[in-house]
């Protein structure tokens, strides 16, 4: 994962092709980004998926703001765009 100018993080997601149809059809449909509807999914999802997948302890820190901040770890796995 790669950070870009303005802070944002850029992420690459393997799609099924009918996945990648409908988003195509949503974002020419409507003028919009593909990456806008991918915004929205990730910003409505997300808290269920924390519900779902964290421990309590660590959801109520989320919830709450007070998650201390995480070192960055380097992957088992080279990022996508470092380069390699």
């Amino acid at each position: 994962m790669k950070r870009t100018a303005g802070n944002k993080l850029v992420v690459a997601v393997r799609v099924t092709p009918q996945i990648e149809q409908r988003l195509r059809l949503l974002a020419e449909t409507t003028g919009r980004k593909q990456s806008f509807f991918l915004q929205q999914m990730i910003e409505s999802g997300i808290s269920t998926l924390e519900a779902a997948w964290l421990p309590p302890d660590v959801l109520s820190q989320v919830r709450s703001g007070t998650m201390p901040a995480r070192q960055e770890a380097s992957p088992a796995i080279p990022d996508l765009f470092d380069g390699h």
